[in-house]
């Protein structure tokens, strides 16, 4: 059984480097496209959308890295 930290938000403490930059990628691209959308830039919107997309596919590989290391820890087990 895993423990999982949770901060007063609710955000799992535990994430690892591609997990975080994933997320974090994930939002800045949706705080840049709703800034494009206000400012009337589709450039903008697109260029969110694409970081957006990009912070997910980070945050997955990163959800797969975490499978893997579980995965070993069991079989180690």
């Amino acid at each position: 059984m895993q423990v999982v930290e949770v901060d007063s938000k609710g955000v799992d403490m535990n994430m690892n480097k591609d997990q975080v930059k994933g997320a974090l990628k994930d939002i800045g691209g949706k705080i840049q496209q709703e800034a494009g959308r206000l400012v009337g830039s589709t450039k903008q919107q697109v260029a969110g959308l694409k970081n957006q997309a990009k912070g997910k596919i980070q945050k997955s590989v990163g959800d797969l890295k975490e499978a893997v290391s579980d995965a070993k820890d069991v079989v180690k087990k």
